[in-house]
């Protein structure tokens, strides 16, 4: 089939199969973008009260801030300040995510978590895009140093949890990867053109090319977690800890994965990642579960659809991974992209200003096999929806459409 049928092919399938009524311009993604700085106005007013970051809300509906040892998600809310700081060029804001990524500085040095590149790369990474501010580009650069000290040559991974503490302890694990890890190149990379020194990226390869080796099966699906040997670098088992079970696909699992290989060709262009990427996107467009407005269930593979938990955030992460894979491929993924950005945008998953704790996104979740943060808002998904709409809105401004 030539590339011109495919793409014919491909379109006629999203009308068919996605009947959602949207029209995402300029007007509506600027609208978004000022009812998400409302909401998060307010958020910011109750987090500077108790000086915390906000992550998410408890069962009993009221806020739960990051923990101040550390948390993976402690970024977000210093990233999603400078998100409405690039958009609105209003200096609260730049003030707000310097206030609370100071926070949690001195976690550049932890060598104990592989979350480094998360926490960095969302808050003092976007600092330094957008101010130049030399210091958080040191920040950045000790973190990077600490996150690849958990690389093993053996293995070409980087290790992401510790295994001789907590539930991870119980598990048998010797050197777990988890597909979330693919979110930890992107400050890799980005040290590497920033000081022009290629340890950095050549850890983030080595890192991609295992995870695509072992980490996929052949519909390009994604196992949440490989084992491996450290001594061998065998891989030990594949498994999962937060999706439904050791062969389903865990929603957010992919939308890592198709945002982690977007990140590696747009550093190397590297042809192989990029069909990585294509091929994960096209594994959650067609996949017979996904719903038509495009927020997938949980879990691909989950018992119960559709009654089944919605994850937002694994729809905001993945419309943001799409938004970028559109500019490099042949492909077009606009369509399935204004869908998802349209329900994003209802009430359906929009809260109303002052609700959900002023979040901005209802009916994310967190892991419902540790019965944790189900259903409820969660920091990364505001994250990355501002994400997506800056995104959208810096190609309307570009004239780029694909």
């Amino acid at each position: 089939m030539s590339k011109v049928n495919f793409l014919v092919l491909f379109s006629v399938f999203l009308l068919t199969c996605y009947s959602f009524n949207s029209k995402v311009d300029t007007e509506f993604v600027q609208r978004q973008l000022k009812l998400a700085e409302k909401q998060l106005t307010l958020l910011l007013t109750e987090s500077e009260k108790v000086k915390r970051i906000p992550r998410t809300i408890t069962t009993e509906g009221k806020m739960h801030w990051t923990d101040q040892n550390f948390d993976w998600t402690e970024g977000f809310f210093p990233g999603a300040c400078w998100y409405l700081y690039d958009f609105s060029k209003d200096e609260a804001w730049k003030e707000a995510a310097e206030r609370f990524q100071s926070q949690f500085e001195s976690h550049k040095n932890y060598t104990n978590n592989h979350d480094l590149g998360f926490v960095f790369n969302s808050s003092y990474g976007n600092g330094y895009r957008l101010t130049g501010n030399e210091s958080f580009k040191q920040v950045m650069i000790t973190a990077g140093d600490s996150l690849i000290t958990r690389f093993n040559r053996n293995v070409g991974c980087i290790q992401s949890w510790e295994t001789d503490t907590g539930w991870q302890a119980e598990r048998g694990w010797k050197f777990p990867v988890i597909i979330d890890n693919m979110m930890n190149l992107e400050l890799l990379f980005e040290l590497s053109k920033i000081t022009g020194d290629n340890k950095y990226k050549n850890v983030a390869i080595a890192h991609a090319n295992a995870t695509m080796k072992n980490h996929f099966r052949q519909d390009y699906s994604s196992y949440h977690l490989v084992d491996y040997d450290p001594e061998t670098g065998k891989v030990r088992s594949k498994q999962t800890a937060q999706g439904y079970s050791d062969e389903s696909s865990w929603a957010r699992g992919q939308a890592w994965g198709l945002y982690g290989y977007t990140v590696c060709y747009r550093y190397t262009k590297d042809q192989s990642y990029l069909q990585q990427a294509e091929n994960i996107a096209k594994y959650i467009i067609e996949n017979p579960s996904i719903p038509k407005d495009g927020i997938p269930y949980w879990d691909y593979n989950a018992e119960n659809i559709p009654n089944e938990p919605r994850d937002v955030s694994a729809a905001a992460i993945t419309a943001s991974a799409l938004i970028e894979l559109d500019n490099y491929s042949k492909n077009s993924y606009s369509q399935f992209i204004d869908i998802i950005l349209t329900a994003l945008a209802s009430d359906d998953y929009t809260a109303t200003i002052g609700d959900n704790n002023n979040f901005i996104l209802k009916h994310s979740v967190g892991s419902i096999p540790h019965n944790a943060e189900i259903d409820v808002p969660l920091i990364y998904a505001d994250y990355y929806y501002l994400e997506a709409l800056l995104r959208k809105l810096k190609i309307f401004k570009d004239g780029d459409h694909n």
